[in-house]
């Protein structure tokens, strides 16, 4: 048990590791959650900073949730509940990071890497389907929403053990409630769209 306590513990604290404040803060001496959406995520960092330290954000914000799960997994075995609580860790640690004052992102590049090394094929088949409504609405926010209400959806028609099942269904409770605020600018037609540049150096709301 002290073990177990002790790994997600790491597991949250490497998902507390902010790359998108680390190389916003590198390359441009800012806060990123001061400039743009105020979201320090891949997103946001693509806005601020451009694409190509916003891949490098996506890439290693994904890296950090297969981290953990695969840190879960080598101590205690493939899909079970200390694996899964090890991904949630790392996404809880994204999301409020200990570094940062608990002030993260949201969470969807590294549930992207939990899910994704915890059931390829239905996450894969959420992706897709999170990619097109993107692609046709350039709304980011709703593509992610998208692929984290599919995902335990996608799962119940599958084999996966139940601790698999779980963690995608708190994973999403954990997203909508991130986006709350996305939700309502959505439905008023606020949200701001992929390709959206920084105003006059000020945070955009």
């Amino acid at each position: 048990m002290a073990l177990e306590i002790l790994v997600i513990v790491v597991s949250y604290l490497l998902g507390s590791v902010s790359f998108s404040v680390l190389l916003a803060k590198l390359l441009k001496g800012i806060d990123i959650r001061q400039y743009g959406s105020g979201n320090a995520g891949a997103t946001n960092t693509l806005r601020v900073l451009g694409k190509g330290p916003a891949i490098l954000v996506l890439v290693l914000d994904v890296l950090k949730g297969i981290a953990a799960v695969w840190l879960g997994t080598w101590l205690f075995g493939w899909g079970t509940w200390a694996a899964a609580l090890c991904g949630i860790a790392a996404i809880v640690g994204h999301n409020w990071p200990v570094y940062f004052h608990f002030r993260g992102g949201k969470g969807i590049a590294t549930t992207i890497g939990v899910m994704a090394t915890f059931a390829f094929w239905p996450a894969l088949s959420a992706g897709i389907i999170a990619i097109l409504a993107i692609v046709i609405t350039r709304y980011v926010s709703l593509g992610s929403l998208i692929f984290v209400a599919l995902t335990p959806l996608f799962l119940l028609l599958t084999d996966y053990t139940p601790p698999i099942l779980w963690t995608s269904i708190v994973i999403a409770i954990f997203a909508y409630w991130r986006h709350r605020t996305n939700i309502v600018k959505i439905a008023g037609g606020r949200e701001n769209k992929i390709g959206s540049k920084v105003k006059g150096g000020n945070r955009v709301v």
